[in-house]
């Protein structure tokens, strides 16, 4: 009877009488476990996959993913213009037209002060070391103290040969080359015409493709709302981002800075990198500051005074401009600033933003990415 009972733990008999083997419930669990842990596995190569893509191509994808966000900002006016019987690809021309000589303007008019500062380099460098020399003498004094001990104390060696691995230079590092910068704009403003000229054409098809009338709606409402979005959200920034610079460029001009009108340019497009553009122009300004004043107290008055800009602008106008548009978790946002500085440089900074609230739009719109969208927002 034990035996019997022990053999239908694993065993059963059928309607026809036949012996059926159970499966072992244990061994089943063990086979799921380790199918779990194959499937994350493969996710996490996945995901490496796609981060070592973004990296290696990046010459190839940043111009398309800029041409993309600007198609967004400027697919609006293409549609205005079209409701005044202007052709699409007409339209698109003018834009691009536009675009390109308000840009080739702003550089042109900025050249002029820019190549001032960089003929000036040289002295500036000079005189900012003097002036910091004054300021940290007596971190100096301890310094020196110290390397006496430390020469006291050294057992002479060799004359062993002194390898200096060199990098890349800073301007390599942000910029790349001039030739890659210059192909990339080129590449940008092409993929740009023909994104306006097309219209909904890309749309229109993706609607064709899919096979159900859900996927179809849903498709439609996460273009149109991160359309509406995206153009919204850069059109708003740049209109405050403008005035910051206007008030900077008054500020510099009262505390008797030269090429006001180059610090507030800096400062409207450092206001484009949230948290570390301000950053970067207060410590520039700061050294700016100290190059051109003799007294210690009108350098500083530089810096804070654009300081005092840019938290009456950050705590006051924004927010109430913004509003609650694309409102997104502040450490979201510095964790993909660093990562897309990381990948793209500067550029990728540039677009850290509106790529994270695009993001966000996806993750509302799709169930099984929900939590990803919680957590990027606000």
């Amino acid at each position: 009877m034990a035996a019997s009972a022990g053999a239908g733990d694993s065993a059963a008999k059928g309607a026809d009488g036949a012996v059926v083997q159970q499966p072992d419930l244990r061994s089943l669990g063990g086979a799921l476990e380790r199918l779990e842990i194959r499937s994350i596995a493969i996710t996490g190569l996945f995901v490496l996959a796609i981060l070592y893509t973004i990296y290696f191509a990046r010459a190839f994808l940043l111009p398309i993913v800029i041409a993309v966000l600007l198609d967004f900002l400027l697919s609006p006016v293409i549609r205005g213009l079209k409701r005044l019987r202007i052709p699409e690809p007409v339209g698109a021309a003018l834009v691009v037209l536009t675009l390109l000589g308000v840009l080739g303007g702003g550089v042109y008019s900025l050249a002029g002060p820019a190549q001032t500062w960089m003929a000036r380099a040289p002295q500036s460098l000079e005189r900012l070391q003097t002036r910091l020399r004054e300021l940290r003498q007596p971190v100096e004094e301890v310094t020196r103290t110290a390397e006496r001990v430390e020469a006291a104390t050294e057992v002479r060696k060799g004359g062993t040969p002194e390898v200096v691995v060199r990098g890349p230079r800073l301007s390599e590092r942000l910029f790349g080359s001039t030739q890659l910068f210059v192909a990339s704009a080129l590449e940008t403003l092409v993929l740009l015409y023909f994104l306006l000229g097309v219209g909904d054409l890309f749309l229109q098809k993706l609607i064709r493709v899919l096979p159900q009338f859900k996927d179809k709606k849903m498709a439609v409402s996460i273009a149109r709302e991160t359309e509406a979005s995206i153009s919204t959200y850069l059109f708003t920034v740049t209109l405050v981002n403008l005035g910051l610079g206007a008030v900077v460029t008054l500020v510099m001009l009262a505390v008797g800075m030269p090429n006001a009108v180059l610090w507030g340019a800096l400062a409207a497009l450092a206001e484009f990198i949230p948290y570390l553009g301000s950053a970067t122009l207060l410590g520039t300004l700061a050294l700016a500051g100290l190059v051109t004043f003799p007294s210690v107290g009108h350098a500083l008055l530089v810096p804070a005074s654009y300081l005092a800009v840019n938290i009456v602008q950050s705590n006051f106008v924004t927010p109430v401009i913004l509003g609650r548009r694309l409102t997104l978790n502040p450490v979201a946002i510095l964790v993909g600033l660093i990562f897309w500085w990381w990948m793209w440089g500067v550029a990728g900074a540039f677009i850290a933003v509106p790529l994270l609230a695009t993001l966000k739009i996806f993750c509302d719109h799709i169930e099984s990415l929900a939590p990803i969208g919680e957590f990027l927002g606000d």
